[in-house]
């Protein structure tokens, strides 16, 4: 006898709370929720960690969340509330994750307690991660407050920092206990960051759901009007059908396949070589257009089915090129490629569009090819 096997199963489950209003006096839902969530027979602790764009676009925060929690003295809130960068620089810098380790042990959060984030995805990707390693981890909540972290990355299950330069380096896969998504904090996005989280949306109903595209098509200008109705619709769809996928496929990608990342390896790249100048959702809207430019190129779509998917990125008022791109002849791309292949390990995945509303995946790559895509893109500018 010299081999014991062995095999278990966890199950996780967790809601995404739509909300609006989330630390007012008559919204109970944040406070039932820790209430009734775990043993009743610990006392639970929260610490709190904002992001300091969210913080000074919402100046009450802070004090909302603490005259809140004296209304609920079961559930001990810890006496500081940190502020911290968003966007990669929080993800980049190290400092702010060991800032994190060390309030988490000051605190005494353990595994009874909660670490709640409350900020954009790249935020929400630290603070996860930071949770997760944490006593081998901690509970942590998503309080999402981009369009982008509300309708994609925040209702996900990937925790994350880069290092070496290379995004997401470091990270685990552990969901939250919960999501809230609130919202108040859309209203103060700029426009930026209001347009950047739809090209996820645009992104997911490509490979998944023809019928949300064309609703898409047809609400672009609201969108991009900030019709509040009509963008709480899109986040609504557009989370629905990651989680689902999540739930439905491979959680916690064991496999090499990713096609909630169609688009994405370009996108990758774009960041790194911007500085970051380029938001997250921007590089992503440039990645779809260049995937589908690619599609069409291998014959998969068709050359109206493209102009569709440029008309809708613009109407929405992205640009879709960037010079990085044409850089080195391309050769930045291709290195791009590569790192998201290796990342992925394994063979070499990625997502093109078989037709609309259904992704395809392949696992060659005819640069050629995608150097064309790359020229065919840049004349959107015109």
């Amino acid at each position: 006898m010299n081999l014991i096997q062995q095999a278990f199963q966890v199950p996780y489950s967790f809601n995404i709370v739509f909300t609006k209003g989330l630390f007012s006096a008559d919204n109970q839902k944040f406070s039932d929720f820790l209430t009734n969530f775990g043993d009743t027979r610990f006392q639970k602790k929260i610490l709190f960690l904002i992001d300091a764009g969210v913080a000074e676009n919402h100046p009450s925060l802070a004090s909302s969340i603490q005259s809140y929690f004296k209304n609920h003295p079961n559930i001990i809130l810890v006496d500081e509330i940190l502020v911290m960068p968003g966007g990669e620089i929080v993800k980049n810098d190290t400092q702010y994750l060991d800032q994190t380790l060390l309030a988490i042990n000051k605190y005494g959060i353990d595994r009874h307690s909660f670490v709640a984030a409350i900020g954009g995805g790249a935020f929400l990707d630290m603070v996860g991660y930071a949770s997760t390693i944490a006593h081998r981890g901690v509970k942590h909540i998503r309080i999402p407050t981009t369009v982008l972290s509300q309708n994609d990355s925040g209702v996900g299950v990937k925790n994350g920092v880069n290092f070496l330069g290379k995004k997401n380096f470091l990270g685990t896969f552990s969901p939250p206990v919960a999501v809230f998504n609130d919202s108040d904090f859309l209203t103060s996005l700029s426009e930026r960051d209001w347009r950047s989280g739809i090209s996820e949306a645009v992104k997911v109903a490509l490979i998944k759901d023809l019928p949300f595209f064309e609703w898409l098509e047809a609400n672009a200008h609201a969108m991009a009007n900030r019709d509040m109705e009509v963008m709480h619709e899109q986040i609504f769809r557009s989370a629905a059908l990651h989680t689902n996928h999540i739930s439905s496929g491979d959680p916690f990608e064991m496999g090499s396949a990713r096609p909630l990342d169609f688009g994405h390896w370009a996108a990758h790249k774009l960041e790194y070589l911007t500085n970051f100048e380029i938001r997250h959702g921007e590089a992503v809207a440039i990645g779809i257009a260049l995937d589908s430019i690619y599609s069409q190129l291998l014959g998969l779509i068709s050359q109206e089915e493209v102009n569709r998917i440029i008309h809708l990125l613009k109407n929405l008022g992205f640009k879709l090129y960037h010079e990085r791109l044409g850089e080195n002849d391309k050769l930045n791309l291709w290195e791009g490629l590569n790192e998201f292949r290796e990342h992925l390990g394994g063979q070499l995945t990625i997502t093109i569009l078989e037709k609309l509303g259904k992704g395809r995946e392949i696992h060659e790559v005819d640069f050629e090819l995608m150097k064309q895509a790359v020229d065919e893109l840049k004349v959107t500018l015109d």
